[in-house]
């Protein structure tokens, strides 16, 4: 057995900010916390809003200068970059990089373990996936939802899939200032303005909401959508929605809010969402992902199809029906997301998958 120390490149994307990257400190830390070093390799940095928090965090990170479509490209920085750093193991994240990294791991003898989070995948990249699933040693899926889909879609046994959900709850985060008689009730949602998150459908869902209480909508994040979205909602007249763009600080902007709105068409966990229960906010969400068996329907929140302004409509007008009840939903929820994603079951299911990494021996050299 070689004496060479456990060295995990953690291969992404990109260096994006959102729910995909903002775990991704607490990801590494476990992996560190284990005696593994951990540096990140992203394939192209796009807003490199990530970043920030994963430096903050102690982590060296080196951001490939290029696009999204140049393949060959990318792949011939990143085997030229992680020969000079010589890992032991790869691990991957989303489908560009996993696909790239199957391939290095294979030509230079590292092995590769590889995250699944999307619910959603473009048919070609399914395809590419299940050809190259074999290439992979493991398989991690974010949430239930997503690794049952990952077995389904890119069949991946059992025996090299296993379950790390992405959100690790903080009993210690900031908590929503409960609705008080006589303000309006403030809606929010977090984002990337894309067609997946569906704010369309909000959009088309607030036309139709029936309250008699104030309320004030405001939708954070930035992406191409938002000139078509803001133009939509203007021609349907509504004045109580506002885009605020790009939050810095998630945690400050829902502890200003009383009720959190998920309209998407696919999810996986949705790390934003359990962010939201985890500031004591009930939570209106589509029926997708991890959504449907996080959210007790009627006691933390409500569900609803996905794509259907009609229901989205009638369940946050329930809301609005019973403003006084909505710190009562949300200290549900919080409960009920503490007592599933606490720390201890985080890190020991990190740490678990980290033992896993190990058996698969350490390479005598590098390649």
């Amino acid at each position: 057995m070689s004496a060479l120390p456990m060295r995990i490149a953690y291969v992404i994307n990109s260096v994006e900010g959102g729910g995909a990257a903002s775990p991704v400190p607490a990801v590494l830390g476990i992996l560190r916390d284990g005696g593994a070093e951990v540096a990140v390799f992203a394939l192209t940095a796009r807003d490199r809003r990530g970043e920030t928090a994963m430096r903050a965090a102690g982590f060296d990170v080196q951001v490939r200068d290029g696009g999204e479509t140049d393949h060959v490209a990318a792949l011939r920085w990143l085997d030229a970059t992680l020969r000079d750093w010589a890992p032991t193991h790869l691990w991957t994240s989303l489908t560009r990089a996993t696909l790239l990294g199957q391939m290095i791991g294979l030509r230079r003898g590292w092995p590769v373990v590889s995250w699944q989070h999307a619910a959603f995948l473009k048919p070609a990249n399914r395809v590419l996936l299940r050809a190259m699933q074999r290439l992979s040693r493991l398989w991690v899926g974010d949430s239930t939802a997503v690794t049952r889909l990952t077995a389904e879609r890119l069949h991946v046994p059992s025996a090299r899939l296993v379950q790390w959900s992405i959100f690790r709850a903080d009993p210690n985060a900031r908590q929503a200032t409960p609705w008080q008689e006589g303000q309006p009730v403030r809606i929010g949602s977090l984002g990337r303005l894309h067609p997946v998150k569906g704010y369309d459908v909000l959009i088309e869902a607030l036309a139709l909401i029936e309250t008699r209480t104030p309320y004030e909508i405001v939708i954070a994040g930035d992406g191409a959508e938002r000139a078509a979205l803001e133009a939509r909602a203007q021609a349907l007249g509504l004045t109580t929605l506002r885009f605020a763009g790009y939050v810095a600080d998630p945690a400050a902007f829902l502890a200003n809010c009383h009720v959190y709105v998920q309209p998407s068409r696919s999810e996986g966990l949705c790390v934003a969402a359990h962010e939201a229960m985890q500031a004591g906010l009930p939570v209106v969400a589509s029926a997708v992902g991890e959504l449907p068996g996080t959210i007790v329907e009627g006691e933390t929140g409500l569900t609803v199809p996905p794509g259907d302004p009609v229901a989205l409509a009638q369940a946050l007008s329930s809301m609005l029906a019973r403003p006084a009840q909505l710190a009562v939903m949300g200290q549900a929820g919080r409960t009920r997301v503490l007592a599933t994603f606490g720390p201890e079951r985080f890190a020991a299911t990190g740490l678990a998958i980290l033992e896993r990494m190990r058996a698969f021996g350490l390479p005598d050299r590098v390649s």
